[in-house]
Formats: structure tokens, C-alpha cells, sequence
């Protein structure tokens, strides 16, 4: 029994490992990675490795894997790619895991400068990009440095600008802030819908000389071919829509392309190797298709695929609704939590309050009892004081009345009883007095008990009152099947029809504008962008690129009016260009 092949695929989010036999093909092991990432949209994809001289090839689906020129490493490694783009990525991609892997792939483009992209759509997309990756901005959650070992922008534009880190990384944050709201995958739409504006976006380059032997740029992408100066990648000169073209074909490194006008000439032009002319031939084939695919109703498939997004996206939808429903309920419950417990503390605080003036009137109560007892002492203390001097005063007056009773009967003692009464008499007139004292003293004492008894009850009636206080209850509640040709063929062509779709719909693409001007919230953060970034901006920097967009934007071009400008003509006139550069 053979032995079985080790392969593994490199998707832009994974990696697979697979175990097939010599005898499969290219078709059969693109099935099983497209079933096991539980892909359907198989027209965009290929399997992409580099062959034994060094160079990246696409895999052929109609040829044995074995029998390819893959390094006979084990395993055999191979890269899950887009190998074709779409002209809308809001109106074809359907799946949400198309969506993710082209916005990954194309990501991945820009970061590593493969794409061209300005400062300020630099800044916007990296917001973008970690809305997708971590979705609403929270003070809370995000701590400040959340950033900092993201990879968010191009080294180029990083050393453009005297910006430090931690200040990209701010500028980034404030506007990942403003995309609230906006769902993962929304978040990465919106970042294709921008990308997809940039000059370099979707577009294979190859080197290719005209018959003069100019050195030239022929770009092949979604919406036809377009020819470059060679030190300009940016800025295409001309142009030819998919619909102008009815045949194409290679014999070794010329390449005939023939337009559908029997006027104009052939467009040759010549490649610098056999195999850069296949490429090109698998890739004209398969962008051609894709393009009259869209100018035709769609397929039941893809109805059905359509309709099943939509079916998930308002499910997703609902969902997020109730997630947000459910949120709110809960924020809400927290701040019901917090308000609670805030007047649960404030209560206690009050409590503490209370039981503190209690206290203290507990304490000024038990002192004026203690006032009060000794004044009651003292006033008894008087009061027997006086009863004793009433005593003392009765028995003067008995021994005065006696005095005088003996004076009368002693005649003769008269001067003896006299002394004795003038000493008595003046006895009681001492005692009357001290009485007198003692009377005031025990008014005086008497007055103050009142008083006391006063403030003793007043003392009662605030002690009733600050314990009737009412304590408050707390509660806490197309599919690709234009492989390159085998290699022992140095010549092939492909005949390329526009049968099925109407003159209107051929080029239709022209009438397109970008996303900045299709949406003003776009366009206004991209002049915010690039006001803020001018001011560090280090002119001695810029790249040619950098140069070259400038210039375009300067003159009013964008990447659709550069499309209009450089098809204008008839077929000839822009043949006979070509052929002069």
C-alpha cells in the first residue's frame, strides 16, 4: 500500500495538518481544506507554495499533488490564500469567514507595505482592526497599555512621523473609542470597504516589455488589465476592461492579447519567462469569469448562500439586541446596587449619628441626676439645719420667758436677771439671723432643685424623642479551475466571452467612487487623520509611493477616476499608446 503524503495548510488564522495519498489531486485536497474551515465561497481561494527554484506557485486542481513541483519536504506546506479579489467586498463576499480571511490577508498586505496605504488610512484602518479584535473600547476592562504589543501600522509610516509609541497607540485608542457600537465583524467589513480603495489593492504586478523593449508594469486585477510605468505602481496609464477583451495567448514569453474590436491591433507585449506567461494567463482566465459571474443573476447557489448570511446576520443580530437588552438590565441593576448601597451607608451613618447624640444625652441625663441628688441632699441638709436652729430658737424663747418670769419674781436680782436677759436677748437676736441666713439658703437651694428637676425633664423628653426615630428597611435587590498550463506546453490560449450580459452592465465599474465619498463619517476621519499627523510628519522621509499619492491627491485622482482617465478612447488610440512608451 503507498504511504501516505504529511501536508500542511497555512490558513491567514490556523494551521492544518492533513494525511493524503500520492494519487490525490489538487481539486480533492482544495475540497478538504475547504470543508474543514467550512469554506463555501471556493472562487476566491487557492492553495498557494513555493516550488524547488524559489518561486510562488498556485497549485493545480486537475494535477496530482505529488506530481508537482512542491518541495518534497515533510510535510509538504502549503498557504490557504485569496488568489482572486472582488470589486465590492460588501456586495460579494457572503460568508463571515470569507469576510475574516480577506480582511486578515489584506491586513497582512498593508502592514508589511505589499500594499500601499497612506498615514491617515493607516491610523483608520488600525482602529478599525482592533474594534474587530477586542469590539467596544471599555475604560475599565483595557488597561492603558492594551496596545502595546499589537502590531497596528506599517514601519514605513511609524518612521514618517515623530510620534512615539505610546502616542500612535493613544491616537489609535481615541478613535477605536468612536467605533462603539460596531460589531466584530461589521468592524471588518468597514476595514475592506476602505482598503479596497487603495491604488495597490487586489492587483498582481508582473514585469513585462512592450515591443520597443520599454521596462513596464502589467497589472492584472478584478476589473481588467492595466499597464504601469516601471518606477510608478500606484498611477496606471492604461487600461483595459475585461469586456474590451476576446481572446488571450501566449507562445513562450509573447504574450497576444486580441480586443473584441476588429479595429484596433493586437495588444502584445512580452513577459521574461515561460512561467510568469502561464501565471498570467491562469490569472486573466479566472478574473474574466469572476467578472461577467457578477453581471449575471446569481446562481441558486449563491442565492441560497445569500440568503442563509442574511438569515445569520439577523440572528446575530436578535442576539446582540438581547445581549444589549440584558447589558442594560444589568448596568442598570448595578447602579440600582450601588444606589442602595450608597443609602444603606448613609442610613448606618445616620444610625451612628443617633446612637452618638443618645449617648451623649444619656450621659448629660445621668449627670443631671447626679446634680439633682446632690442638690436634694443638700437642700434635706438645710432643711434639718433650720429645724435644728427652730429648736434652738424655741428653747431661747422657753428660757427668755423663764428669765423674765424669775425677773418678776426676783425683784431682787433684778440687775443679775437683767444681764442675763440683755445676754439672752442678744442670743436670739444673733440666732435670728443665722436663721435668716439658713432660710435664704434653703430658698436658694430649692430654686436650684426646680431647676434641676427642670432640666432632668427636658433631658427625658429628648432622650423620648431621638429613640422614636423610624428605623428604614434596607433591601438589596468560481471555484478556480484555470490552473497555470503544465509546463511542457510553451504556448496556450484562452477565448474569453461576454455572452449573457448586457452592453450597460460591462463596465459598469466606472461609475464607482471610494468609500471616503460614499460616506462623509469616513471622509471627515480621514481629514481629521491626516490634519493631526501632518503637523510630525518628517518630509525627508516620504517614500516614492508617498511621493506619487500626494501628486494624486494633489490633482483630485482617486483610484476610480485614474480607472475612467486611463480607459478613455477607443481601443486603438490606447493600443497605439502602449506601444509608444
Amino acid at each position: 500500500m503507498p504511504k501516505p503524503v504529511n501536508v500542511r495548510v497555512t490558513t491567514m488564522d490556523a494551521e492544518l495538518e492533513f494525511s493524503i495519498q500520492p494519487n490525490t489531486t489538487g481539486r480533492q485536497l482544495f475540497d478538504q481544506v475547504m470543508k474543514t474551515v467550512g469554506l463555501r465561497e471556493a472562487w476566491f481561494f487557492g492553495l498557494q507554495y513555493v516550488d524547488s527554484k524559489g518561486y510562488i506557485t498556485w497549485l493545480k486542481l486537475n494535477k496530482k499533488v505529488t506530481q508537482q513541483d512542491v518541495k518534497k519536504e515533510n510535510p509538504f506546506q502549503f498557504k490557504f490564500r485569496a488568489k482572486f479579489f472582488p470589486e465590492d467586498v460588501s456586495e460579494e463576499l457572503i460568508q463571515e469567514i470569507t469576510q475574516r480571511l480577506f480582511f486578515l490577508q489584506v491586513k497582512e498586505a498593508i502592514l508589511n507595505d505589499e500594499n500601499y496605504c497612506p498615514p491617515e488610512s493607516a491610523v483608520l484602518l488600525a482602529s478599525f482592526a482592533v474594534q474587530a479584535k477586542y469590539g467596544d473600547y471599555n475604560r475599565d476592562l483595557f488597561k492603558s497599555e492594551y496596545l502595546s504589543h499589537e502590531r497596528l501600522l506599517p514601519q514605513r509610516v511609524v518612521e514618517q512621523h515623530k510620534l512615539t509609541k505610546g502616542q500612535w497607540e493613544d491616537r489609535i485608542q481615541a478613535w477605536h473609542e468612536e467605533h462603539r457600537g460596531l460589531l466584530r465583524e461589521d468592524s471588518m467589513m468597514e476595514y475592506l470597504k476602505i482598503a479596497q480603495d487603495l491604488e495597490m489593492y487586489g492587483v498582481n504586478y508582473f514585469e513585462i516589455k512592450n515591443k520597443k523593449g520599454t521596462q513596464l508594469w502589467l497589472g492584472v486585477d478584478a476589473l481588467g488589465l492595466n499597464i504601469y510605468e516601471h518606477e510608478n505602481k500606484l498611477t496606471p496609464k492604461i487600461g483595459f476592461p475585461w469586456s474590451e477583451i476576446r481572446n488571450i495567448s501566449f507562445h513562450d514569453k509573447k504574450f497576444v492579447i486580441k480586443p473584441i474590436d476588429k479595429k484596433a491591433p493586437d495588444f502584445v507585449f512580452y513577459a521574461p519567462r515561460l512561467r510568469i506567461s502561464k501565471r498570467i494567463l491562469a490569472l486573466c482566465m479566472g478574473n474574466h469569469e469572476l467578472y461577467m459571474r457578477r453581471r449575471k443573476p446569481d446562481t441558486i447557489e449563491v442565492q441560497q448562500m445569500k440568503a442563509q448570511a442574511r438569515e445569520e446576520k439577523q440572528h446575530k443580530q436578535m442576539e446582540r439586541a438581547q445581549l444589549e437588552k440584558e447589558k442594560k438590565r444589568r448596568e442598570y441593576a448595578e447602579k440600582e446596587k450601588e444606589r442602595l448601597e450608597h443609602e444603606k451607608n448613609e442610613l448606618i451613618e445616620r444610625l451612628r449619628r443617633i446612637e452618638e447624640q443618645t449617648m451623649r444625652a444619656q450621659k448629660e441625663l445621668d449627670e443631671q441626676c447626679r446634680i439633682a441628688m446632690e442638690l436634694e441632699q443638700e437642700k434635706r441638709r438645710a432643711r434639718e439645719e433650720a429645724e435644728r436652729l427652730a429648736k434652738e430658737r424655741q428653747a431661747a424663747e422657753e428660757a427668755r420667758a423663764e428669765l423674765a418670769r424669775q425677773a418678776a419674781d426676783q425683784q431682787k436680782n433684778q440687775e443679775q436677771l437683767a444681764s442675763e436677759l440683755a445676754e439672752f436677748t442678744a442670743k436670739i437676736a444673733l440666732l435670728e439671723e443665722a436663721k435668716k441666713k439658713k432660710d435664704d439658703e434653703a430658698v436658694a437651694w430649692q430654686q436650684k432643685a426646680l431647676s434641676a428637676q427642670d432640666d432632668l425633664e427636658k433631658a427625658k423628653e429628648e432622650l423620648k424623642t431621638s429613640m422614636m426615630v423610624v428605623s428604614v428597611p434596607l433591601c438589596g435587590n468560481t471555484e478556480n479551475e484555470h490552473d497555470e498550463q503544465d509546463e511542457n506546453h510553451a504556448e496556450a490560449s484562452a477565448e474569453l466571452s461576454n455572452e449573457g450580459v448586457s452592453q450597460l452592465d460591462l463596465r459598469s465599474e466606472e461609475g464607482r467612487v471610494t468609500e471616503a465619498q460614499k460616506n462623509e463619517k469616513v471622509k471627515q476621519q480621514l481629514q481629521s487623520l491626516s490634519s493631526e499627523l501632518a503637523q510630525a510628519r518628517d518630509d525627508t522621509k516620504k517614500t516614492q509611493n508617498d511621493v506619487l499619492h500626494a501628486e494624486n491627491m494633489k490633482a483630485g485622482r482617486d483610484k476610480y477616476k485614474t480607472l475612467r482617465q486611463i480607459r478613455q478612447g477607443n481601443t486603438k488610440q490606447r493600443i497605439d499608446e502602449f506601444e509608444s512608451m
